[in-house]
């Protein structure tokens, strides 16, 4: 018997060459992965960012968030805005929120969508306000 080493063009003729794929070991061999059973229900959601911004103004200085967690809508001023300003939010039902620093309104469960489009229209006169105020040019909002 010999103990000489072949390489892989010297094959012997009781070995048969083999076009076959080599398969891949069983997912319970491969280090570090679970079987897609194993993985159910593990999965871990992408959340968005909690509060998150629906439309912003830089020129006029005027945000609009919605805030999931709190379940509320908020209007953020970079500068305070003028006395008629205030007056529609607190007319539209906003309520200053001194913490935060923002106008909040509550986002009920059975009047949401409702609160969301009320709050997009209220975002809009406010910040067209501001720019009458602050002699800014009126333009459309580009929300993103």
């Amino acid at each position: 018997m010999s103990t000489r080493k072949r390489t892989p063009d010297q094959q012997s003729p009781k070995e048969e060459t083999s076009t076959a794929v080599a398969e891949p070991p069983p997912a319970e061999i491969q280090e570090g992965s679970q079987s897609f059973a194993d993985r159910v229900g593990q999965k871990k959601r992408v959340t968005a960012p909690d509060p998150f911004g629906i439309a912003t103004d830089y020129l006029a200085g005027v945000r609009l968030f919605e805030s999931k967690q709190d379940r509320q809508m908020a209007i953020k001023f970079d500068e305070k805005p003028s006395p008629a300003v205030i007056e529609k939010l607190k007319d539209a039902g906003y309520r200053w929120n001194p913490t935060d620093m923002i106008w909040t309104h509550p986002v009920r469960h059975d009047s949401a969508m409702t609160t969301r489009i009320e709050a997009e229209r209220l975002y809009q006169e406010v910040r067209q306000m501001v720019r009458h105020e602050k002699g800014i040019e009126a333009s459309p909002e580009i929300p993103f």
